[in-house]
């Protein structure tokens, strides 16, 4: 496989010496630079953090994957990126394109692989605000995997605020942790703030839990940025829909991104979401635990379960 290389001088100078004003971010390998060599071409350059748990493993890894993978929303080595303030069409079309290209992982491509590490900071925009999915160090190849395979605890390498109920607790990751990471985007696309460390003045819940609570309170269009203009309220509503069937607590209620990339681009009828990961609200637990003393009434629902 041949790849360009480039040497230390030939990047130092690319990025301004690693400059701050270029940085566009930091994950587990280290920090992100933006940097554009001398024809003129931007490049993405990620460099190793002596405190990083990763290193050349991961590293050939990622550069292995990326060689081989081919979609128009996955990140090619040499890709660019860019940021933007954000209209509504902007964002939906940018929710489409990553579910895109993580149906791409799963399912389409040779490979398939689970990514393990989506999240906001992994999805570069192109000139054209086209979403790409990058950072592939820790992705696995599912034909060398159990579909849920446990690992030790103290291995976790995935970000807080994206990590699936299962993967914290157990160890266990499939593609159903990649759909919750999904999920979690959703979400914060739609919000334009952060799961993790969101804060509410009247409560106390993540991003996810504010979610669910203006779900079942019949309020989920006070979830959207203000930021964000004009809207279609069917889009928005069907967006958030989607996003809360991503972050169930359970991974077998969670649907595949086959299922999702559907829901998205229909009008098909979405069974009902369930209570999202790591939800709790102490007020309504209370309530709950009062009313149960009297009595209990059984109430059969039926829904459609994505397979």
């Amino acid at each position: 496989m041949e790849l360009p290389l480039f040497d230390l001088s030939t990047i130092a100078r690319a990025t301004d010496d690693f400059s701050l004003n270029n940085k566009l971010g930091e994950g587990g390998f280290g920090p992100v630079y933006k940097g554009t060599l001398l024809e003129g071409k931007d490049i993405a350059v990620k460099r190793l953090s002596k405190s990083s748990g990763q290193g050349l493993n991961e590293f050939k890894n990622e550069v292995n994957l990326i060689a081989k993978l081919q979609h128009r929303n996955l990140v090619k080595l040499l890709d660019q990126t860019k940021s933007n303030l954000l209209d509504w069409r902007k964002r939906i079309d940018i929710i489409g394109g990553i579910a895109r290209g993580l149906l791409y992982l799963h399912q389409d491509s040779r490979l398939r692989i689970i990514h393990r590490d989506l999240k906001a900071s992994n999805i570069l925009l192109d000139n054209n605000l086209n979403p790409k999915i990058s950072d592939f160090g820790l992705a696995k190849l599912l034909w060398r995997e159990i579909n849920v395979r446990p690992i030790p605890i103290g291995l976790l390498v995935h970000s807080n605020g994206y990590m699936s109920p299962e993967y914290a607790v157990h160890g266990q990751y499939s593609i159903k942790s990649d759909v919750f990471s999904f999920g979690v985007l959703i979400l914060e696309i739609i919000s334009g703030k952060k799961n993790r460390g969101f804060h509410h003045p009247e409560q106390q819940l993540n991003l996810l839990g504010h979610a669910w609570r203006l779900w079942i309170e019949d309020r989920p269009i006070e979830l959207i940025d203000d930021s964000v203009g004009d809207f279609n309220i069917f889009e928005v509503l069907r967006c958030i829909h989607v996003g809360l069937l991503c972050v169930q607590n359970r991974q077998e209620d969670r649907p595949n991104m086959s299922y999702v990339v559907l829901m998205l681009s229909s009008e098909s009828l979405l069974p009902k979401p369930r209570q999202p990961g790591f939800y709790t609200d102490s007020s309504r637990e209370a309530e709950s635990s009062l009313c149960t003393t009297c009595s209990e009434n059984k109430i059969t629902f039926t829904s459609f379960e994505a397979r």
